[in-house]
C-alpha cells in the first residue's frame, strides 16, 4: 500500500490513525500541496476529486476520504483494540460522533479558514464564499460549546475507548490553533481532553 500524503489536518488524521492501530507497510509518498501537485496529472488520474490524502491499495484500487481510509485500515489491522468499533453499538456510536464533529465542527472551521486566511492558496481551486466566513468560525465554535456539555467529562469522545472521532478532533483543533480558530478555555472538559491527546505518542507524526 502507498499513502499519499501532504500538509494539512486530513492527513494528520490518518497518519495518526496508522500509528495508534499499529498498521505497517505503507510507503508513504509526500505530495506538494501547496504547489498545487494534487489539482493536476497525475494525480487526478489516481484521486479526481484532487483531496487528500489518498491511499492506493496493492492492486491499484485508491481509497479517499479519511473515513473511508480509517475503517478499511482498522479492518485490516493487526488483532488488537479497533479504533471504530468491535460491536456493531461500538461502531455504530463512533461513527455517530465522527459524523457530527465533521459536520458541526470540521467542515465550517475549514471552511471558515478558507474563505478568509486561506483565500491566496483557494482562490484558483474552489468557489469561496468571504462573506461567510465569520459565521462559519462562529458556527464551529459554538459546536464546540455545545460538544463541551456531551462529552466533556469523558476521557474520550466515545467514553472509555479512543476512536476515530478522537483523531479527528484532535488534528483539526490543533489545525484551528494555528489559523485563529483556538479552542475555547472555557471548554474545560476538552481542553483537558486536548491536552491528553497532544500528549500521545501519535500525536506528533
Amino acid at each position: 500500500m502507498q499513502l499519499l500524503d501532504s500538509i494539512g489536518p486530513n492527513p494528520k488524521v490518518v497518519r495518526m490513525f496508522i500509528a495508534e492501530r499499529g498498521v505497517t507497510g505503507i510507503d508513504v509518498q509526500k505530495i506538494d500541496l501547496m504547489g498545487g501537485e494534487n489539482r493536476r496529472e497525475p494525480y487526478l488520474s489516481k484521486n479526481p476529486a484532487g483531496t487528500l490524502p489518498a491511499l492506493v491499495l496493492d492492486d491499484g484500487t485508491v481509497l479517499a476520504e479519511i473515513t473511508a481510509i480509517c475503517e478499511y485500515l482498522d479492518e485490516i489491522g493487526p488483532a488488537g483494540q479497533s479504533l471504530i468499533g468491535s460491536t456493531p453499538l461500538e461502531r455504530a456510536v463512533t461513527r455517530m460522533w465522527t459524523r457530527r464533529i465533521d459536520l458541526g465542527i470540521v467542515e465550517p472551521m475549514t471552511s471558515g479558514f478558507r474563505y478568509s486566511q486561506g483565500m491566496k492558496l483557494f482562490q484558483s481551486r474552489m468557489r469561496l464564499i468571504p462573506q461567510a466566513a465569520d459565521d462559519l468560525k462562529a458556527l464551529a465554535q459554538e459546536k464546540l460549546a455545545w460538544l463541551e456539555t456531551q462529552v466533556g467529562g469523558r476521557p474520550f469522545i466515545c467514553g472509555d475507548r479512543l476512536t476515530l472521532a478522537d483523531l479527528l478532533l484532535f488534528a483539526f483543533l490543533q489545525f484551528g490553533a494555528t489559523v485563529k480558530q483556538p479552542l475555547d478555555p472555557a471548554n474545560k472538559g476538552l481542553t483537558a481532553w486536548y491536552e491528553r491527546m497532544a500528549s500521545r505518542p501519535s500525536a506528533g507524526v
